[in-house]
């Protein structure tokens, strides 16, 4: 009896032990899937984890070797550290936090050491006092300083190190007597760290926030375009199916992303086509312009999908118009998103949105009830008229976007390629599909006209 119950505690304990190993399994493969669909999206992230490693491996060096540590001492780790928390994904970023790192730790060392000649000039007692006085105000000054928009989205990094720096210095000198010797040693192997993670960063296999940036606009430009083909498509089709709006909603959230990529981009030095200060503050006109459009489409397909009870003679009369607008407006598009993506100058006025604009006045004139249109509801014709509405809408942003690409142009002089001419590369370009987990060119490309 007791042999059979063992055995049934053994079965259900093995039961239990193949069940947990096989939801193992089960997640270790899940895990895996993940793992190589991320490296996959951006093959990038593989190589920028094997320039991370390699940094940090090299300024390790400092604390391994003798020579190296007798030289810098147990601030040698600071080396480390630096390299941790100021390598980025990408140069602008890492540039970013580097410079302001090692601004920061100069001026805060600086500082903190005069704080504390002048509280060891002031006497024992009033020593402690000086310091924490000088505490108090650097720290308040800084950190209300680090609100302001600008310096926050550039140089918030920056403050914060100051404020941590500043204390350890001034305060750690009040019980160390060789503050300089320390403060010297920190700021040495800071520099070095950040030194070794810009160099490393910058020179092999870079990656530029610019191009993604660049890359980033004109294929969300070119998602819009896609969305309106299939609107124009659907409409003409009288097609009741849900529209999918992944494509429209990664523009509606892209916004964060630009920013970030913004700031990042104006740290970068000169490299590929975009020189010393290009305008990178316009791809954030362009972009706003572009979820504006994004917004008025997303409301367009609300009522695309919506079933409605329009009178047939009216719906027939307006769908040859709303059909024409949409797909003149994205051939527009994409003729903008090429333009943006080869950096070339668009021509004005762009034939597609003066088409587009001719069928605009033919729906407006189709919107018009007459007397043969009987006796009709105008909720019933209230859906129909929004798209109309909309698309209407939609043209005068089209508009405003392809005057801002226009400004670009301008500003960053953009190639201008003669009326019938085009080259090989805008021509396999605008053909290309480019997944929407990998925004990004590996290069950016100019087209040259001779």
């Amino acid at each position: 009896m007791a042999d059979e119950k063992n055995e049934g505690v053994l079965a259900r304990w093995g039961e239990g032990l193949k069940a947990k190993s096989s939801s193992l399994k089960a997640k270790v493969v899940e895990l895996l899937r993940k793992t190589k669909k991320l490296a996959k999206d951006d093959p990038r992230r593989i190589v920028h984890s094997f320039k991370v490693g390699l940094a940090i491996t090299l300024v390790s060096l400092f604390y391994y070797f003798e020579p190296l540590y007798d030289g810098l001492g147990a601030s040698a780790m600071w080396a480390v550290l630096t390299v941790v928390v100021v390598f980025e994904f990408s140069v602008g970023a890492t540039l970013g936090r580097g410079l302001n790192r090692v601004l920061a730790t100069s001026l805060a060392a600086s500082l903190g050491f005069g704080a504390h000649f002048l509280a060891d000039l002031a006497g024992d007692k009033a020593q402690p006092v000086i310091l924490s006085l000088s505490v108090f105000f650097f720290a308040t000054i800084t950190t209300f300083i680090r609100f302001f928009p600008r310096i926050k989205a550039r140089y918030d990094y920056g403050f914060l190190i100051f404020i941590l720096t500043f204390c350890l210095v001034s305060v750690s000198g009040y019980r160390d007597d060789e503050i300089l010797q320390v403060a010297y040693r920190r700021a040495l192997t800071i520099l070095l760290g950040t030194f070794i993670a810009i160099l490393i960063c910058l020179f092999i296999c870079p990656v530029w926030a610019g191009d993604d940036l660049h890359s980033l606009v004109s294929n969300n430009i070119q998602l819009l375009a896609n969305f309106l083909q299939g609107f124009g498509v659907q409409y003409s089709n009288e097609s009741k199916e849900d529209e999918l709006l992944e494509g429209c909603k990664s523009v509606l959230t892209s916004r964060q992303t630009e920013e970030s990529l913004v700031n990042f981009a104006r740290w970068e030095p000169r490299h590929g086509p975009f020189k010393f200060r290009h305008p990178w503050k316009q791809y954030q006109k362009i972009g706003s312009l572009t979820r504006q459009c994004a917004y008025r489409l997303e409301s367009l397909n609300n009522y695309l999908v919506t079933e409605t009870q329009t009178p047939l003679h009216i719906r027939d009369r307006l769908m040859k118009s709303c059909s024409k607008m949409s797909i003149e407006s994205s051939n527009a598009l994409e003729d903008i998103a090429s333009d943006l993506r080869t950096m070339t100058q668009p021509t004005f006025p762009n034939p597609h949105i003066e088409k587009s604009k001719a069928a605009m006045k033919d729906l407006k004139a189709a919107l018009k009830i007459g007397p043969g249109d009987g006796d009709i509801d105008l909720l019933e014709i209230v859906p129909i008229a929004t798209v109309a509405s909309l698309l209407i809408d939609t043209i005068s942003c089209i508009e405003k976007i392809a005057e801002s690409v226009g400004e670009l142009g301008s500003l960053a002089n953009f190639k201008c390629v003669e009326a019938g001419k085009s080259s090989d590369l805008e021509l396999e370009q605008e053909h290309q599909k480019l997944p929407t987990s990998a925004i990004v060119n590996d290069h950016c490309h100019v087209v040259i006209v001779d």
